[in-house]
């Protein structure tokens, strides 16, 4: 909704600019407008009010860069409103708010920005030739459960999966009394050697968050931006690279099940429907429990090895095991 009456009043500011345009050339009559203008400063305007409008129409097909034509609108259209102060001051209120826009706009889709540091990383990851297929042979290593859950989600007889995408809508809060905040997210792993990136764009009382988590050879950071600009979290070292080792391990189970596979997994089995794996990454070793239905298909993911959290999806999709999309 905001974005939506920020595009309409910044448009309705630019065609507002066409009547200067208009007295320059004498196209009407405009009493309104008191103070004489000159052809070329009648120009002026017009740019002024092309690129307040194509600013919007940026900020719809070509979001990742928009702030860069909203800022060259304000410049001309504010030098133009200071030229012709007497009738033209008020505009100055709708560029106040359109300053604040393109701030924003830096802040959160910049080359500064969390998502900028996310899309670097996914710039790092090339397609690769296909992996060889998995076959029976491969899965032989693995507990039963284990096997039949990889037949199940359908990775035998296809390409060994080198990286992954997905995209995720759902709630998160950070404890059990805490209210749920909806998000946006979207993670690129690559299987070898292991990395995690995953970035959320949440929203906390009314006020979006931008979220980073890196998980690669160097650990695992985690960032947390108020509004874009103000960093709320900045965490690293022993304790949060030790969970995001659980949580890449879980991952593989969840997203990427052609990948259990893996030389770094150890497998236990316990029984018909339930395996324990122990998953070595670097000076990390963690351990989790694997519990499948009659079907094969993966129903608890148990493990010790992380700190608590609530996180609740309520959709995820664009998995990618072949490759980036």
């Amino acid at each position: 909704m905001i974005r939506t009456v920020f595009i309409i009043v910044v448009v309705i500011h630019g065609l507002i600019h066409l009547l200067g345009f208009t007295k320059a050339f004498g196209f009407a009559e405009l009493p309104q407008l008191t103070h004489p203008i000159s052809r070329r400063l009648g120009l002026l305007w017009l740019a002024a009010a092309i690129l307040l409008v194509a600013t919007m129409a940026a900020l719809v097909v070509w979001p990742r860069w928009w702030w860069l034509p909203g800022a060259l609108a304000l410049i001309v259209s504010q030098g133009i409103i200071a030229l012709s102060w007497g009738d033209a001051k008020v505009g100055t209120l709708v560029n106040l708010v359109l300053l604040v826009g393109v701030l924003y706009g830096f802040a959160s889709r910049g080359p500064l920005s969390l998502g900028a540091k996310y899309e670097r990383h996914l710039d790092q990851v090339r397609r690769v030739a296909l992996s060889p297929m998995l076959t029976e042979a491969d899965l032989a290593p693995l507990p039963e459960p284990v096997r039949r859950y990889v037949r199940v989600a359908g990775a035998l007889g296809r390409p060994r999966i080198r990286n992954f995408c997905a995209t995720w809508k759902g709630r998160i809060r950070s404890s059990a009394t805490s209210p749920w905040m909806d998000f946006t997210a979207e993670q690129l792993n690559t299987v070898d050697p292991p990395r995690r990136f995953f970035k959320m764009d949440a929203v906390m009382k009314g006020l979006p968050v931008d979220v980073l988590h890196a998980f690669d050879e160097g650990g695992a950071t985690m960032r947390v931006r108020l509004l874009s600009a103000i960093t709320m979290v900045d965490l690293k070292g022993p304790d949060l690279t030790r969970a995001e080792t659980v949580t890449l391990f879980n991952d593989l189970c969840v997203l990427a099940p052609g990948a259990l596979v893996s030389p770094l997994i150890a497998w236990e089995p316990v029984d018909a429907t339930t395996a324990r794996a122990q998953f070595t990454l670097r000076e990390n070793t963690i351990n989790a429990e694997l519990r499948f239905n009659a079907a094969g298909e993966l129903v608890d993911f148990v493990s010790d090895d992380r700190a608590a959290g609530t996180f609740k999806p309520s959709s995820r999709y664009s998995g990618s095991p072949g490759g980036i999309v």
